[in-house]
């Protein structure tokens, strides 16, 4: 294994107080869910810990939003109000990364995400996080575009303004420093 990827006890405690307290104080997003079952199956996956950690580092606030009955896995999405700020100012993918000519960003969103071990949210996922609380009213997220759209040239970002979730279009080579991306992790 990467040794880049393992956390050191410190980080490891640490990540855990911030879930926990994370997960106490926003029981909305996991009714009926216990956190001494959630925590033993962090620390049972140490990528996926690292992946969390990842999450938290970069301004995504990770929090359980659902449990998979399919998988017996537990659903983590980034919650921070608005879109991670560690994670704005990216475009959508490493082939509209290449085909800037210039004031190319840093990176790209779907990069990013595999860098990270989160897979990007879809707009069903985003949908959903949106039923949880008011999120992205300021920010944008770039989202999983269907492969057709793709194909164009576009890709497809939403947001929450007026009480209603909007799903919008773009060049996928196009950034901006208020759209960033939202990621899901099976833990």
């Amino acid at each position: 294994m990467n040794k880049t990827k393992e956390l050191s006890t410190e980080q490891k405690t640490r990540l855990l107080e911030v879930l926990k307290s994370r997960f106490e104080n926003n029981m909305n997003r996991h009714e009926g869910l216990k956190w001494a079952e959630v925590k033993m199956k962090i620390e049972g996956d140490t990528e996926k810990f690292w992946s969390l950690n990842e999450m938290e580092k970069t301004g995504g606030e990770p929090d359980v939003i659902g449990f998979d009955k399919n998988t017996s896995e537990y659903v983590f999405c980034d919650c921070s109000t608005e879109s991670p700020k560690e994670r704005r100012s990216v475009c959508y993918d490493r082939e509209a990364l290449e085909a800037r000519k210039q004031f190319k960003p840093k990176n790209n969103a779907i990069d990013m995400a595999a860098g990270m071990g989160i897979e990007i949210l879809n707009e069903e996922q985003y949908r959903q996080l949106q039923t949880l609380g008011d999120f992205d009213t300021k920010t944008s997220s770039w989202l999983k575009t269907p492969s057709d759209i793709r194909k164009q040239g576009g890709a497809v970002f939403a947001d929450f303004r007026y009480g209603n979730v909007f799903i919008y279009h773009n060049g996928a080579e196009s950034y901006y420093a208020a759209r960033g991306f939202r990621g899901s992790l099976k833990v």
